[in-house]
């Protein structure tokens, strides 16, 4: 492929590791941080920018990394003639508001799982007081991004969400300003993702499980993220049900990148929970590291309205994410004292499977980075989840850093998993 200029435009220093690997492919690369406290990140692997509007100017084309605004922006620039992967203004509110995201895929054919959105706490506790069930408490807009505020109940007369909601009333108020309570429904959670070139969705799809409690056997509090397992499909029926029904939404808004909606499915159907309208994040790092076509070509083709023609591995791929204090929770005296600047060690020279996110080169070591704790993402493949599962925890063991911990656990559902799945004829 022809080498190209990209600019990464980042809120919070997500894309790095993308960045990276684009720029590990022969093109230029520019990574622009918004967030100064994350600015770091990625120091030594990329250069930087320091001057947004030149280097736009600059860039053959531009890669946007998170919703929160930055659709609205990238649709500005792709209709001055810019390439450009990233969002639209309705697709970043597929993510942001909840209740908009949900209403959009019932105008789609889409069954949705019974919800009520509210801005009021004590509206909400005497609608569980009056429909005792379980619910789940879902903020909405940024409060979303703080994953420990997510409560999913676990008592069929909803005394344990009562309970929450006046706990989130006295203490959070000012910070979740909307929020849904949503009727929770068991089954398998599983999510399906693809990317759009602006007018279609391009093949293969991709099914993922993400493992989002901090401890292993799903304990603890909710994390954006410790780990998923993957796999690449032709359309099956979790994605003709879901994601298929909102190509031609998508293409009026000449959307471009990656869109995910995770899911329950059960014996009666499938009920969307959530869209994820960007790159999801360790998700796309573990993508990648499957992808046989260069990523930087593939965006270059997708964001020429192309179809990219994308080759992948065949079977299982797992990414473990390495963390260090405070990870999930925000700390600052805590990650000075345990973990910025703490070294990266590995016994042996990392390799391909070693993915960044919060990490620096300083005179060629590499350290820890930014402010959240989140480090590294391991990947291991397998013609089985077994042996994917086998080889990224052997990788695992190439590394040290003080403090650092990670789920043991990444892709132990799929035993149970993919029999339902495929009792249910779901993955058909």
């Amino acid at each position: 492929m022809e080498k190209r200029k990209f600019l990464f435009n980042s809120l919070t220093g997500l894309i790095g590791d993308i960045a990276w690997q684009v720029s590990k492919e022969g093109h230029e690369v520019r990574y622009y941080i918004k967030d100064q406290k994350e600015s770091d990140i990625a120091d030594g692997f990329v250069a930087k920018s320091d001057n947004l509007e030149k280097d736009t100017e600059w860039a053959d084309i531009v890669i946007f990394d998170d919703t929160l605004g930055q659709g609205e922006k990238a649709q500005e620039l792709r209709a001055s003639g810019k390439k450009v992967v990233g969002g639209t203004a309705y697709t970043d509110r597929l993510e942001d508001d909840r209740s908009f995201g949900q209403e959009e895929l019932k105008k789609a054919g889409v069954n949705i799982i019974p919800y009520k959105e509210f801005s009021s706490f004590d509206d909400a506790i005497e609608h569980v007081t009056q429909n005792p069930g379980r619910y789940v408490i879902k903020p909405s807009g940024e409060a979303q991004n703080v994953k420990r505020r997510l409560f999913v109940g676990e008592e069929d007369d909803g005394q344990d969400v009562i309970r929450m909601l006046e706990a989130y009333k006295r203490a959070f108020s000012d910070e979740i300003k909307v929020f849904q309570l949503q009727r929770r429904v068991i089954g398998v959670e599983v999510a399906v993702g693809a990317f759009f070139n602006g007018k279609q969705f391009t093949h293969p799809i991709n099914v993922n499980f993400e493992h989002k409690k901090l401890f292993p056997g799903n304990l603890g509090p909710p994390t954006g993220e410790m780990g998923t397992s993957m796999f690449w499909s032709m359309p099956n029926q979790l994605f003709n049900q879901t994601l298929q029904r909102m190509e031609t939404r998508l293409a009026e808004e000449g959307y471009v990148g990656y869109i995910d909606v995770n899911c329950i499915v059960n014996s009666n159907g499938i009920y969307p929970l959530e869209f994820t309208s960007r790159f999801g994040y360790p998700t796309i790092s573990i993508q990648q590291a499957g992808m046989l076509t260069p990523i930087g070509q593939f965006f270059w083709d997708l964001a020429s309205g192309n179809d990219p023609k994308l080759r992948v591995k065949s079977g299982f791929q797992i990414g473990v994410r390495i963390v260090v204090p405070p990870f999930p929770f925000d700390d600052k005296d805590t990650f000075e004292s345990f973990s910025k600047n703490a070294a990266i060690v590995f016994k042996k020279p990392p390799a391909d499977e070693f993915h960044i996110e919060d990490v620096k080169q300083v005179n060629g070591q590499w350290v820890v980075a930014g402010t959240s704790g989140v480090i590294l993402i391991v990947v291991g493949f397998g013609q089985t989840m077994k042996q994917a599962q086998a080889q990224v925890y052997s990788r695992i063991k190439n590394v040290l850093i003080p403090n650092m911990y990670y789920r043991t656990d990444i892709g132990d559902r799929w035993d149970e998993d993919s029999d339902r799945l495929h009792n249910w004829g779901i993955l058909r």
